[in-house]
């Protein structure tokens, strides 16, 4: 009787080993990431090929600035009038001010008048003709009525340097309406990218005007 209580036990004490050895084994699968990030892009090319004058504009391009409600790290839709809907699934991958000011960088150093594009903080041994600002108003998709579409404003400012700096010119820009499915957040970024091209164009005409 003895033998067999102890051999019973022994069994009963091999099975909970047994399974507690087994669930300490069971590790649960990872979850896959669903985040997609996104990027701004020169739809114009950074080709940066144009032959350059030694006496071309040298310019300062200030760090641009963006509306609050925008720099979450999250891509942006307005539905109605009023309510923000941030995607935590669908983010940028880089600041949207560092991805204009990449994109602007590159568009003025195109331009074959332009010689020297700095940017904040700007260097003490190195004169500039204008100073540029930008701040992005707006820069995210819109639903209303289920119609989706792509909103991109922005102010820019460009200005003399020096003791006795002063605009010369300000400009609100406001980007061409553009359709969107509502849905692909790839083309969204898209044809964000599209209106900080038009942007680009825009400032470049301006110093034309200068």
């Amino acid at each position: 009787m003895k033998n067999y209580l102890s051999q019973k036990w022994t069994l009963v004490a091999t099975a909970m080993v047994t399974l507690a050895m087994t669930g300490c084994s069971v590790v649960p699968e990872a979850s896959a990431d669903l985040t997609r990030h996104y990027l701004l892009t020169n739809t114009q090319g950074d080709s940066q090929s144009a032959v350059k004058s030694s006496d071309g504009l040298r310019l300062g391009l200030k760090r641009v600035e963006i509306s609050r409600y925008l720099d979450k790290g999250s891509l942006v839709v307005l539905r109605g009038a009023n309510e923000l809907v941030y995607n935590d699934y669908a983010r940028w991958a880089e600041p949207i001010n560092e991805g204009v000011g990449r994109i602007v960088r590159a568009r003025l150093l195109d331009e074959a008048k332009v010689s020297r594009v700095f940017v904040d903080s700007f260097p003490f041994d190195q004169t500039r003709d204008y100073d540029i600002s930008i701040n992005v108003t707006h820069c995210e998709g819109a639903i209303n009525g289920g119609a989706g579409q792509v909103r991109f404003a922005a102010v820019v400012e460009i200005t003399t340097t020096g003791e006795d700096a002063k605009v010369v010119s300000r400009t609100e820009f406001i980007a061409p309406q553009q359709s969107w499915n509502g849905r692909d957040y790839s083309e969204l970024t898209q044809l964000l990218s599209e209106s900080v091209a038009l942007l680009c164009n825009d400032l470049v005409a301006s110093l034309a005007d200068q």
